[in-house]
């Protein structure tokens, strides 16, 4: 592992252990429920990097999809679902840098992950192409994104942006199927959701 991702892995470890985990809501939010009701095809591959404790994978495998991969830098979130979920597949829980991991997926589910980053141009507009790398032709992206004013703070996450800012990122890898404000947002959180085909 390089010296960089020591580097993050250690950053989201010890917040992991000092439990600084203020986007953790303790469940699976609801936009993204209501959206993983509606699919059909239990067999899709499904990739949640940055999963942190991955409550939207644990629903996923009650509703009986069996083939979701849970990814995260961190180990301590990854032996915590275990835990919770002693019959989920060992294999299936990676510890890696979702910048070089390698893979291909039918979709990937975004849940605070895009927020996580440092707003940077470069690592924004990597986490697009990356995306797109780990998806299957017809692969989707589906998920949640801040609707937040961005900061000049490059300490304080969740680092936000609003749907131009967004898009201009995603647009260059991605077509559009939806991108708009979360009419089902939990309280308090000001989202929005979007499905982009690759």
């Amino acid at each position: 592992m390089k010296a960089e991702d020591i580097e993050t892995q250690n950053y989201w470890t010890q917040r992991y252990k000092n439990k600084n985990t203020g986007w953790d809501i303790g469940y699976p939010s609801t936009p993204l429920k209501t959206y993983f009701n509606q699919i059909g095809n239990r067999e899709l591959k499904i990739l949640i990097p940055g999963a942190g404790n991955a409550y939207e994978a644990e629903y996923l495998y009650d509703l009986g999809f069996k083939n979701i991969f849970i990814l995260d830098i961190s180990k301590i979130p990854l032996e915590a679902f275990k835990k919770r979920n002693p019959t989920f597949p060992e294999n299936q829980l990676i510890q890696d840098n979702f910048f070089t991991h390698d893979a291909t997926y039918d979709l990937i589910i975004e849940q605070t992950f895009f927020c996580s980053f440092p707003p940077i141009h470069k690592t924004r507009k990597n986490y697009a192409k990356q995306m797109s790398n780990l998806l299957n032709t017809n692969g989707k992206l589906v998920g949640l994104w801040f609707n937040i004013p961005l900061s000049n703070n490059l300490e304080k996450r969740p680092f936000g942006g609003d749907k131009t800012l967004y898009l201009s990122y995603l647009e260059p890898y991605f077509k559009v199927k939806t991108f708009e404000k979360c009419y089902n947002s939990i309280p308090n959180r000001n989202e929005l959701f979007g499905v982009f085909l690759n």
